[in-house]
């Protein structure tokens, strides 16, 4: 046994040099090899995951090099990838060169990107891109009348691609948040797709300041105004004022499809009333006012938060009860909506302070009947206007009875209000506590 023990192991007891000579590789030479490898492969993975260049070097190797379970865990990869970039794709739009102000310069040429809705099917489909020329002739947008102005968002006039367009272009003192809420509010209105009744988003400047969001912009501009231009004879080729009780059928029925449309799409508008109205070249009626509206999906539960934007003499008895708000209300207001657009731009509920506008619903005061309002559209003002949401009438039978009471409306007398509209008689009867600028949202 003595002599196969030291026949096996030549070194002396104790002699630890000769030890690490015979066993130098299993002791030195593979634990540095494994560590070195395992150092290799962290190093790739980290130039693999952190760097561009080798991302790209890595697309470039064939797939008949890669095995099935490498190609399906880069597919996924970018499947997730592409998912998370959507909401910026959607964002991208008129992309401005770096040296242009769009506020200095009388035509900017700008690379329009289409709007594309986002897509709900799970692969992803890549967005179409065209040439839709210049901004033109870009001038500030007069306002109707002007409550307080916006301090983020100023509103510009320009031509693109033929077109008419508005810029809601956010100001350069824009914070961080307000940036965020700007292009928040440009996906919003992306989200909700081409309705033939609510204004087209042409598209969203996102990656360079200043920011933009551009719509089509209806000739003219927002049903009050017109409603107020309409109380006198001042008809012309440009403003005909030729407001009768079928026409106002017709902008109604138009209005409530796009309500329609947006109840569908999970969203109450809660900002409905003239003012919120947009009027084309041809008459046609498209609703707007979306800010309320993308404000509620952002503060959720925080119906405070939305009383500075929403006027009160249009809400909902429920709604001035700070109570949730639901598709009925946006019927409450639509009544209102008739009512405004039967008295060329009255405020309703004139002689009712807005603090005690609740107390006296509650009595049971409801609106009156205008002496220019026939029995047809009156009871449809009383249907929309009922104390309890569980009375109004739904969407489908608003819309029917609109379809019904336009086949049967007067198209002959035109309305007119010989008294002279007086803007602070107005604000005041309309409950206007504080400064607001309706055209902005």
């Amino acid at each position: 046994m003595s002599s196969n023990s030291t026949t096996n192991n030549p070194c002396a007891p104790k002699d630890t040099i000769c030890v690490i000579r015979v066993y130098e590789q299993e002791v030195i030479i593979v634990p540095t090899l494994l560590l070195m490898a395992t150092l290799a492969t962290l190093l790739a993975i980290l130039l693999l995951r952190y760097c561009p260049g080798c991302r790209r070097a890595r697309a470039m190797v064939p797939r008949s090099s890669q095995n099935h379970h490498q190609t399906h865990h880069r597919l996924s990869h970018r499947t997730t990838q592409r998912h998370r970039r959507d909401h910026r794709r959607d964002l991208q739009g008129i992309d401005a060169p770096p040296e242009l102000n769009i506020l200095e310069h009388e035509e900017l040429q700008m690379t329009v990107q289409q709007n594309v809705r986002p897509k709900l099917a799970a692969g992803p489909q890549p967005a179409r891109d065209r040439q839709h020329g210049a901004f033109q002739r870009v001038t500030a947008l007069p306002l109707s009348f002007s409550i307080s102005p916006d301090d983020t968002v100023s509103l510009h006039r320009a031509r693109m691609d033929n077109r008419d367009v508005v810029l809601r272009v956010l100001k350069e003192t824009a914070n961080s948040s307000d940036r965020q809420q700007f292009l928040g509010f440009a996906s919003f209105l992306s989200g909700l797709g081409p309705h033939p009744f609510l204004p087209t988003l042409m598209g969203v400047v996102s990656e360079q300041l200043p920011l933009v969001i551009a719509m089509e912009e209806l000739h003219h501009r927002d049903l009050l105004g017109f409603l107020w231009r309409c109380r006198q004879d001042n008809s012309s080729a440009e403003n005909p004022c030729d407001m009768t009780e079928r026409r106002i059928f017709t902008m109604a029925g138009q209005v409530a499809s796009a309500l329609e449309y947006l109840h569908s799409q999970s969203c109450i508008h809660g900002n409905v009333g003239a003012r919120s109205v947009l009027i084309g070249r041809d008459m046609t009626a498209k609703l707007w006012g979306l800010g309320p509206a993308y404000h509620r999906r952002t503060l959720a539960g925080s119906p405070g938060e939305l009383e500075a934007i929403e006027m009160r003499k249009w809400q909902a008895p429920e709604v001035l009860a700070r109570r949730a708000v639901s598709q009925s209300s946006d019927v409450w207001s639509f009544g209102i909506l008739l009512y405004e657009m039967v008295t060329l731009g009255d405020p309703p509920f004139a002689d009712i302070l807005a603090s005690e506008l609740l107390q006296q619903l509650q009595r049971g005061n409801t609106l009156r009947r205008p002496a220019t309002c026939s029995n047809s559209l009156y009871s449809i003002i009383k249907s929309c206007c009922q104390f309890g949401n569980q009375q109004r009438l739904s969407m489908s039978e608003l819309i029917r009875k609109l379809q019904l009471g336009e086949r049967g409306a007067n198209n002959r007398t035109v309305l007119r209000v010989p008294e002279p509209l007086d803007i602070e008689e107005y604000l005041r009867e309309a409950g206007f506590g504080e400064a607001y600028n309706y055209a902005v949202l």
